[in-house]
């Protein structure tokens, strides 16, 4: 299934530590951002990762990452991170990640995630959870 829910979406501020000797924010920072944002985006579906686990028995893995670098960000820097599930399959969903600063988009993502249980097996998502992504 092809399709875009609801759009999910966090300020984040640039700090020292993000950024890399010249105030540039260091690439790998960059997923660190995207990971921050979809754990908010489960969290303003009702969903928590901890909770997920204790009483669903499923963690969400990172199975593939395309990222797309386009402007740099720096030190002090306001950005806004937008996350959409673009795909959502019976064991895993994709996320399109988008960064901007101001209304310049400086970073895209896009994320496939997959459902497992504690020994890594993949699983179908919960219903209640599939159902808040499609909205």
């Amino acid at each position: 299934i092809l399709w875009c829910s609801t759009m999910s979406g966090i300020d984040i501020c640039v700090y020292y530590e993000d950024t890399d000797a010249g105030g540039i924010v260091f690439y790998a920072n960059y997923l660190r951002f995207a990971e921050r944002g979809r754990t908010e985006y489960l969290r303003n579906l009702g969903f928590e990762n901890k909770s997920l686990m204790d009483t669903q028995g499923v963690i969400f893995v990172v199975r593939k990452v395309t990222a797309d670098y386009l402007a740099p960000a720096y030190l002090d820097d306001k950005l806004r991170l937008e996350t959409v599930v673009t795909e959502l399959k019976n064991a895993s969903f994709t996320m399109r990640q988008s960064l901007f600063r101001h209304n310049e988009l400086i970073f895209c993502v896009d994320v496939i995630l997959v459902c497992v249980d504690r020994s890594g097996k993949p699983v179908r998502l919960p219903d209640g959870l599939r159902a808040a992504m499609e909205g």
